[in-house]
């Protein structure tokens, strides 16, 4: 993994884990519903940004590799797979989007 792709995903998933725990104290706590819900949004929005950049280090380093090495067929077929349980990433018949 490049260092700099490391590092960012290091970074957020220890903020989300943070702010994970503070979600868990407004549900142990009773806090209002919605303020709950929208923090939990809050918290897919940031794994999703994780995801991001983790797909573009995949990209940049093992998906170049594949291409060099002329498995690209192999690649998009792992990629595809991989995109369909990427939240957001496909249609209602379950194409990408």
């Amino acid at each position: 993994m490049k260092e700099e792709h490391k590092r960012s995903a290091l970074n957020r998933l220890k903020t989300i884990r943070g702010h994970l725990d503070g979600v868990i104290r407004m549900v142990e706590d009773e806090r209002y519903c919605p303020d709950i819900m929208k923090q939990v949004s809050a918290l897919q929005g940031s794994l999703e940004k994780v995801n991001r950049v983790l797909l573009q280090n995949h990209v940049e380093t093992c998906v170049v590799r594949a291409v060099d090495e002329g498995r690209s067929e192999e690649m998009v077929d792992e990629l595809m797979t991989t995109l369909r349980y990427t939240p957001g990433a496909t249609g209602p018949r379950g194409d990408i989007q």
